[in-house]
């Protein structure tokens, strides 16, 4: 019988998985039918930082020969996951919460709203200040006799590149709270591995960045400072749990 109960509270598992599943993509659809009719709009919007460093009289091209029309919807795809995201986070925490504790799902809308900000702030930090840096930077080196002519798939895989690297980056905080308030690791070691992160946040943006020193630093520090904010509301949270839990004992 225990064999059985087990089966079937797996498979209830992998049911109410699934449900979630399918209301995400179905939220991600919604919103993209709604943004479609504006779908050249929104690439012309997402271009606009390259085609203002651009030399007078040079475009962008297109290689491909369907690249005209599938590069905007799938900009237009990845704005409808931007719009999208807190219901995917929505679903991801209603999956997780009947395995969670009373204190833990306090903080749970609070992170989904936050995940959701930071997200969007990193889009936009990489949208209004490195790009139009780096664009410049690239398009002032070019050297004489070269035309700068950039493929329209090229330029939305490098802005996706950078938007997902920023995008991510800014959820440090995020990071750095919930691993800490899981208990899976301490804020006395995060403090240590300080020197690691600062490393490792280089090398990330050595990664994922252009090979030039501006871009990289524009993501390098702001991990580094947002890893320092996470630690910082960490040990709030941390003062906050160890006064409650002396008011429950006393």
């Amino acid at each position: 019988m225990s064999i059985l109960s087990g089966a079937e509270g797996f498979i209830s598992h992998l049911i109410e998985l699934r449900d979630r599943l399918l209301k995400a993509i179905a939220a991600l659809f919604i919103v993209f039918f709604t943004l479609f009719y504006w779908a050249q709009d929104i690439y012309s919007l997402l271009a606009a930082p390259l085609i203002e460093a651009l030399p007078e009289g040079s475009t962008m091209i297109a290689i491909e020969v369907a690249a005209p029309f599938f590069v905007p919807i799938k900009v237009t795809l990845f704005a409808s996951f931007v719009v999208a995201l807190p219901v995917v986070l929505y679903q991801v925490w209603a999956f997780i919460a009947p395995g969670l504790y009373t204190h833990e799902k306090r903080l749970v809308v609070p992170l989904i709203a936050t995940s959701t900000i930071l997200f969007l702030v990193g889009c936009l930090f990489a949208y209004l200040v490195v790009f139009p840096t780096v664009f410049h930077f690239v398009a002032a080196f070019t050297p004489e006799g070269v035309e700068m002519n950039t493929d329209i798939q090229k330029y939305f895989d490098f802005v996706l590149t950078l938007f997902l690297a920023f995008g991510l980056a800014f959820e440090t905080p995020i990071a750095v709270v919930i691993l800490t308030r899981m208990g899976i690791v301490s804020i006395e070691t995060l403090k240590e591995s300080r020197p690691y992160i600062i490393v490792g946040a280089f090398v990330i943006a050595a990664i994922f960045t252009p090979p030039d020193v501006i871009s990289q630093l524009l993501l390098a520090f702001p991990i580094w400072i947002l890893y320092e904010i996470g630690l910082f509301i960490a040990g709030i949270l941390e003062k906050k749990a160890e006064q409650r839990e002396k008011l429950g004992e006393d």
